[in-house]
């Protein structure tokens, strides 16, 4: 150390009740509170020693002296020796065994008299010994202690630093103020790069909020003096020391991109399934879904964006022709817009901006520029764009990059350069521009035309209907012809404005229950807007679901007919009937009146005509004259004359007329089906008359879609064949997809082994394996696909499986969650002779299954509500949660029987010791409801981790474990206390620090709630130990 010249004399001064050298009072020994380093005396305690120059006094460095002697610290050695006092070299390394880092620390950072060039020196050089090692194995609160003191020392080297780039200025002392400044960036910089000292600052920040607001200060004052250093190496050390301090608080923010790979399955899967079965959802719970994606998968947003357009091109060249091509379309072309339009929102974890003061996400322009480099990519792909252009029957990429730059997703000039590089692939490719495609509108185009129609057309539903009825009519009628109505309720379904369009509909149909003064020029048109407004809204419901339908209205509210009609007496998926229900019987005379109508006159009557109050009563008028006729009462053409009654006139009718044979014929005998059968298709064969009621043929064509969707089931179940009128198009798209008899586990296998040969989920398999999750059930289809991924050995395979298993848990992701975490897992765990299973890489992949699917479920199970497919599913509890986890701590779960039968003592683990309250978690202290079955199911599942951790046999569950927790830390962002790692036991973190690939400050800082001050004592204390 370099000798203070003649005339620096330092003093030390002891205070009187200095004990150094005896025991200190009331310690007699260091004890595990302490953290002294191993090799000198503990009792010899830390006096206050004030370093001062003749005349002036400053705070300083405590440091150990003997009591004798007031001479300088930097005498010569040998006089040093003959008073028997240290070295300086011995000062410094005595002082780091005798006394806390966090003393020393603190009491260096309270030395402000930066003007002393070699006192500054000297305690750079005492930070030196220790500042990269620091350590403390004592009580939490020393360990929350090391932390504040690092904080200090960090921002008294920020301060120092600043003062001597200021010095740098003067010329006069240029070169001394440099050399410096060099030696406390380089402390910086030591100090820095550790990771663990990192890690305790950002705990210490979090502690101590006012002081770290100190810190940006200095930082802002550092920044400030170094300009004066230009571009010299000293600038750029600082700088990169300045960057290290911003990186503190986002630490755990800082992730890595995925770059060998080009192709995301999970991505592609999610945005199929989402085109195929979910086109009126909500955009929102989409977005979170896919960002959920891209952070669990660490893809990088360009190729994120791409595999989103690839999906949707996919999706537009395998659709069936006719209802579904025009969903994929609308999905395309108006949905995925607007699901860009929100992800340029959200912060694009990839594009971090440290600029002043800290953190600034700068998403806007680079996400456009993301955008727009997808799109380059995708115009490499020539193959799927001529496919998807041959299909479409026009330049697909050009009108969806006119949509993109509306929606401010793309600049003029980058849209007009890429539309320029497609138009010029496609002069090769003079397959796309034949003759006779020339006069076929493309889908596209038509969509993209349709959407402000929609717009327009609710509008004109807001009208007073009794104004103008005639209007609109004429209105309802042109919906109906050729593809327009089912253009505009893709539009609409697309663009969220669908259930809007349901309930004015539904308004509609209410009104035209209004029969006063009605004569014989306004019945027609009242008949009309019932029946067209009582069809559109039967296509709705079996298009796009019944919920699109139904109102959220207060209980004293009237139910409209047609909501009340759908509920109880149209067939759906997954609903069963019954044909005696009193829904179906209505008021017998009313019954009486319909069946002598029908019977009786040669059409039927328009004035004054109930038309709702017929609908309710045809089923069991349906009855009585059926049963008439199968007792003879009636021929086959006097059937044939009711039936053309009933459908000769408004199509509703008939319509209802089927529900209620269909409910029958399934509880009828093979023998006893005839007759009903006949009946339905009397009713579904169109009547061919020109006394009909205007838009006839338009409407016979809704009514045989409905039909034909109503009937497809018993018709499969009889075997009978009824033509309905042919629309031109395939009208119950992906029906009937599974082999005949071939049993349900081995379409599942074989599907799920071609997916995975593939290498992505098309549309057809993603509805096999809803109807097989729909046939089987959660826990079968669960365990069955668990099982095919344990049978891979390979490790390409195993990822590939997993990305595309998590995709198709996304049908029913809440459900085959609590069955993975609460059953299938446990059961794994528990049973040592399936241990052999879980080795890498199957056991590797499930544990990354299984955190992403636990923390899709969290974060999506308070917010999002169950989709269409599955309200429409039978919920059928696989197991009771409650006995399964019961909610009184003291009575052993189930899951503990099942943890004690493998342990040698039983009684530890069964016991109420190791119920959840006991085994503390931030879910605690959060009070997070642990009545929610997923809640239960989590703290369970990290109650069970804990306990293997803790055993005394290590197995291959043992390294699965340290994969979950490994998976969880990946996955998580910075800061989300409100994760699944909530519901871990604090006690763990000490556990897992002893698993070598585990022992990190990073993820001892991602696996504890910070936002609790619990949680930053556990961390600091795992931490300062490593």
């Amino acid at each position: 150390m370099e000798r203070l010249s003649v005339g620096y004399k330092y003093e030390e001064v002891l205070p009187p009740w200095s004990h150094l050298g005896y025991p200190q009072p009331g310690r007699s020994s260091p004890g595990a509170g302490h953290d002294w380093a191993l090799t000198e005396p503990t009792h010899l305690v830390l006096p206050e020693i004030r370093h001062q120059l003749p005349g002036a006094s400053a705070p300083g460095v405590q440091l150990l002296y003997p009591p004798p002697a007031r001479r300088g610290l930097f005498a010569a050695p040998e006089s040093l020796c003959e008073a028997n006092v240290p070295s300086p070299e011995n000062v410094r390394s005595d002082l780091c065994r005798m006394v806390s880092y966090s003393t020393v620390l603190m009491a260096i950072s309270k030395f402000d008299d930066f003007s002393r060039d070699l006192c500054v020196q000297s305690l750079l050089e005492i930070m030196d010994m220790f500042c990269d090692r620091l350590s403390c194995h004592g009580k939490a609160e020393e360990c929350i202690g090391l932390c504040r003191a690092l904080m200090s020392a960090l921002n008294w080297l920020l301060r120092c630093a600043a003062f001597y780039a200021e010095k740098v200025k003067d010329t006069l002392e240029q070169t001394a103020a440099e050399g410096q400044l060099k030696m406390c960036l380089e402390r910086l910089e030591k100090m820095l790069n550790s990771t663990k000292n990192r890690a305790l600052i950002h705990i210490a920040k979090l502690e101590e909020i006012s002081s770290w607001s100190a810190v940006e200060q200095s930082l802002v004052k550092l920044g400030e003096h170094l300009n004066s250093l230009g571009n010299s190496p000293l600038r750029s050390q600082a700088d990169d020391c300045i960057s290290l301090i911003k990186s503190i608080p986002t630490m755990l923010s800082v992730r890595s991109e995925q770059l060998n790979k080009s192709s995301f399955p999970t991505v592609h899967a999610v945005v199929l399934l989402e085109g195929t079965m979910n086109l009126t959802g909500d955009t929102q719970p989409l977005v979170e879904q896919l960002m959920m994606v891209k952070r669990m998968q660490r893809i990088p947003s360009p190729l994120f964006v791409l595999e989103i357009w690839k999906a949707c091109f996919v999706g537009l060249i395998e659709s069936p022709e006719g209802t579904e091509e025009l969903k994929w379309t609308a999905f395309t072309f108006l949905k995925i817009p607007q699901v860009l339009v929100k992800l340029k929102k959200y912060p694009q974890g990839d594009k971090m901006s440290l600029k002043e003061p800290f953190g600034t996400l700068c998403t806007q322009q680079s996400f456009a520029e993301d955008v727009n480099c997808a799109f380059e990519f995708l115009l490499k792909l020539t193959p799927l764009l001529d496919k998807a252009d041959e299909r479409c029957n026009c330049n697909c990429m050009n009108l969806l990059l006119q949509e993109c730059s509306k929606q401010g997703l793309l600049s003029e000039a980058n849209m007009n350069n890429l539309m320029d590089k497609r138009t010029a692939d496609r002069e090769d490719a003079p397959h796309l521009k034949s003759a006779e495609n020339a006069n076929i509108q493309p889908n596209p185009g038509l969509i993209l035309r349709a959407e402000p129609t929609v717009t327009n057309i609710l509008k004109t539903m807001d009208a007073d209907h009794s104004k103008s009825p005639e209007g609109l009519l004429g209105v309802l009628g042109h919906m109906l012809s050729g593809k327009s109505l089912d253009l505009l309720l893709a539009a609409a379904a697309a663009t969220g404005k669908l259930k809007s369009f349901a309930r004015k509909f539904i308004k509609l149909n209410e009104f035209t229950k209004n029969i006063s003064a009605e004569n014989s020029k306004s019945a027609p048109v009242r008949a009309l807007l019932f029946d067209i407004s009582f069809l559109m809204l039967c296509h709705v419901a079996q298009t796009y679901g019944s919920e699109m339908i139904l109102s959220e209205l207060s209980p004293a509210s009237e139910v409209p007919f047609f909501e009340t009609w759908m509920l109880t007496c149209m067939p759906e998926e997954g609903k069963i009937l019954n044909p005696d229900h009193p829904c179906f019987r209505p008021d017998s005379t009313k019954v009486e009146s319909l069946v002598a109508l029908l019977n009786n006159s040669s059409e039927m009557k328009l004035v004054q005509m109930k038309w709702h109050e017929a609908c309710l009563s045809i089923s069991a008028a349906i009855l009585e004259i059926l049963n008439a006729w199968e007792n003879g009462v009636l021929t086959f053409e006097s059937i044939q004359k009711i039936t053309d009654n009933i459908k000769g006139k408004v199509c509703s009718m008939a319509v209802c007329a089927v529900a209620w044979l269909v409910a029958h014929v399934r509880m009828l005998g093979l023998d006893e089906r005839e007759k009903s059968l006949q009946m339905i298709r009397q009713l579904a064969t169109p009547l061919y008359s020109d006394n009909t009621l205007q838009f006839y043929n338009e409407r016979v064509v809704i009514m045989s879609s409905i039909l034909e969707h109503m009937c497809a089931d018993v018709l499969q179940q009889t075997a009978t064949q009824i033509k309905f009128p042919s629309t031109g198009m395939d009208t119950i798209p992906y029906w009937n997809l599974l082999p005949p008899k071939k049993p349900i586990k081995e379409v599942l296998t074989s599907v799920f082994t071609k997916v995975l040969e593939k290498g992505w989920v098309d549309s057809c398999s993603i509805h096999i394996f809803d109807t097989l999750l729909h046939m089987g059930g959660v826990y079968w289809f669960c365990n069955n696909l668990v099982k095919e991924l344990l049978k891979e050995t390979r490790k390409e395979h195993t990822l590939r499986a997993v990305e595309l298993l998590y995709a198709i848990f996304c049908l029913d992701m809440q459900q085959l969650t609590l069955t993975l975490l609460g059953h299938i897992l446990p059961n794994l765990l528990t049973d040592s002779s399936k241990w052999h299973t879980l080795m890498d890489p199957p056991g590797k992949a499930l544990a990354k299954l299984s955190v992403w699917c636990a923390l899709s479920s969290y974060s999506f199970h308070n917010r999002s509500q169950a989709s269409a497919r599955q309200k429409k599913r039978h919920r059928e509890d696989i197991e009771d949660y409650i006995s399964l986890f019961p909610l009184d701590d003291t009575q052993p779960s189930k899951l503990m029987r099942l943890l004690s039968s493998n342990e040698e003592d039983s009684n530890t683990l069964s016991s109420p010791n190791r119920s959840m309250s006991s085994s503390l978690s931030a879910s605690q202290l959060h009070t997070v409801s642990m009545r929610d079955p997923l809640n239960r199911v989590l703290a369970n599942l990290f109650l069970l981790i804990s306990s293997i951790l803790g055993a005394k046999t290590a197995g291959t569950h043992t390294q699965f474990v340290q994969w979950f927790m490994e998976e969880c830390v990946d996955c998580l962002e910075q800061g989300s206390h409100g994760s699944i790692l909530q519901f871990m036991p604090f006690t763990m973190v000490s556990e897992l620090v002893k698993v070598s690939t585990m022992s990190s400050p990073k993820i001892v800082l991602a696996i504890t709630d910070l936002s609790l001050p619990l949680g930053r004592r556990v961390a600091a204390k795992a931490i300062a130990a490593l």
